[in-house]
């Protein structure tokens, strides 16, 4: 039995100031749903991701950086028809970073619902998904609703991560549809403040909602009552991986039966630890790292 299953597609991420001019720049690996399963991983909770990657060497890395974390691989399909997808991103002085995905036709893109292990996924406590992979292609799409569909089937409790990329969808209405579709199958639903309005038509039917406000922090809404907590200071060097890691901390504070209050200050150090790394996931805290009022 594992704490967390969750399915999703990582990614190599090369960052640069600016990428037409610079001769240094730095590559990592990436993506919302890794962040997640590496936080949870070093807070002592067991768990598995499951994705596609391509046979060749970022796809390596992403599997090696995994099983160096104690997250569970054993799901995870090598694709040699496709290449593992990369993002760049550009970090301008007094600008947002600007990121361009090459990510049609990846191997992540060709997950599908045969991948998915109905054993593996029903025997888990958690099941955790995001916004992305529905974005991600048309089987994509169905293997995430698959995993969701076999959770709430095995009456395990199922998280959700809006997670909107605007460059991943057709238009916004796609993206609105498929969002509150997959939404509806949430225990536990995650959203930040501009998400919000996207999926405003299930917000009244989900038991567990939990918004993210950047530096206002978060707070949650479990049964009708209202929790909130605020963002733990931080020298930012690098947003990029926040959302994944506050869902780490929060996810850990659930599978722990923590007050909500203490999940929200939980998630929202996490995110601090991420926030003040270069990398998305490499400055996650283990349990000892944790402040005290977090532990």
């Amino acid at each position: 039995m594992t704490d967390v299953f969750t399915l999703g597609e990582a990614v190599g991420i090369i960052t640069a100031e600016r990428i037409r001019h610079d001769m240094d720049v730095r590559l990592d690996i990436g993506g919302p749903e890794l962040t997640t399963a590496v936080g949870l991983a070093r807070l002592g909770h067991s768990v598995t991701w499951l994705g596609r990657v391509g046979a060749d060497e970022l796809g390596a890395r992403i599997v090696t950086v995994l099983r160096g974390e104690g997250i569970d691989t054993t799901h995870i399909q090598t694709d040699p028809g496709a290449s593992t997808g990369l993002a760049m991103r550009q970090r301008r002085i007094g600008r947002a970073g600007h990121v361009v995905h090459y990510r049609g036709g990846s191997a992540g893109s060709r997950l599908g619902p045969g991948d998915i292990p109905a054993r593996a996924v029903q025997s888990a406590k958690i099941l955790h998904v995001t916004g992305i992979t529905p974005a991600l292609s048309g089987t994509a799409w169905s293997a995430a609703h698959h995993a969701v569909k076999l959770a709430r089937d095995s009456g395990l409790a199922v998280s959700v991560d809006v997670n909107y990329r605007p460059q991943l969808w057709i238009d916004r209405q796609e993206a609105v549809e498929a969002l509150n579709e997959l939404a509806t199958g949430a225990d536990v639903l995650f959203a930040n403040q501009e998400e919000l309005q996207l999926i405003e038509p299930t917000i009244g039917t989900i038991r567990e909602l939990v918004v993210t406000r950047g530096s206002k922090g978060a707070s949650s809404t479990v049964n009708g009552m209202r929790y909130d907590a605020q963002a733990a200071p931080v020298t930012a060097v690098d947003p990029a991986g926040a959302g994944g890691a506050f869902v780490a901390g929060y996810l850990s504070g659930v599978l722990e039966e923590l007050h909500p209050t203490d999940r929200l200050r939980r998630g929202c150090a996490l995110a601090a630890f991420t926030i003040a790394s270069q990398s998305n996931w490499q400055g996650l805290p283990t349990r000892t790292e944790l402040p005290p009022l977090t532990f």
